[in-house]
């Protein structure tokens, strides 16, 4: 074993170049497993941290990037693809749910910047809030708890928990009722 001591760092250096990343193999592979249960388990193994990733789903064709930097509360409903842009962190509570072609975006460029540099600033999403189709949330952005975030909205700015928000940019429409009780414990075996 000791004369082929010389071989691992030259294995290792072989899998770097030819195994694809974590972020790859999550949005081009993982992503379109059909069935929940192993996706799931998949997502999590790859680095998405779930409370718990038998409960809760993350749909067919989603887009994740950095799931190391991903924390999803129990019983969480993630639509069908969703963008999930984890650079700069998302957390998000329980009984959440995201809706279909949604977009969490923690990065951007400093426009005035003179090397165009990027920036990451985290997302957090409280329990129960629910966030609409097509809805783009910016980094540096807390989604309260039980707020709703209305479809095709852009949130640029802190919503206020049980604050139904809407438009671009996303400003108050009203306030939702306090004695939310619902649970989504839903999760399909094919999809």
């Amino acid at each position: 074993m000791t004369r082929l001591k010389w071989i691992i760092p030259i294995i290792r250096r072989i899998q770097i170049k030819i195994l694809p990343p974590d972020d790859w193999v999550l949005n081009h592979l993982v992503c379109r497993v059909p069935l929940a249960s192993p996706r799931m388990a998949w997502y999590a193994r790859l680095g998405v941290a779930f409370e718990d990733h038998r409960t809760g789903v993350i749909m067919l064709g989603s887009e994740i990037h950095a799931p190391q930097q991903l924390r999803i509360g129990r019983d969480c409903a993630i639509g069908n693809r969703c963008a999930l842009d984890a650079r700069g962190g998302i957390t998000i509570g329980r009984d959440v749910n995201i809706s279909s072609h949604a977009r969490l975006q923690t990065a951007k460029h400093l426009i005035d910047d003179p090397d165009f540099m990027h920036d990451f600033s985290p997302i957090v999403v409280g329990d129960r809030a629910w966030i609409a189709e097509g809805a783009v949330v910016l980094g540096g952005v807390s989604i309260g708890e039980a707020a709703v975030v209305a479809a095709g909205a852009v949130v640029t700015k802190n919503v206020a928990p049980y604050t139904v928000v809407g438009g671009v940019p996303a400003k108050p429409i009203r306030e939702r009722a306090r004695d939310l009780r619902y649970r989504l414990a839903w999760r399909p075996d094919w999809q």
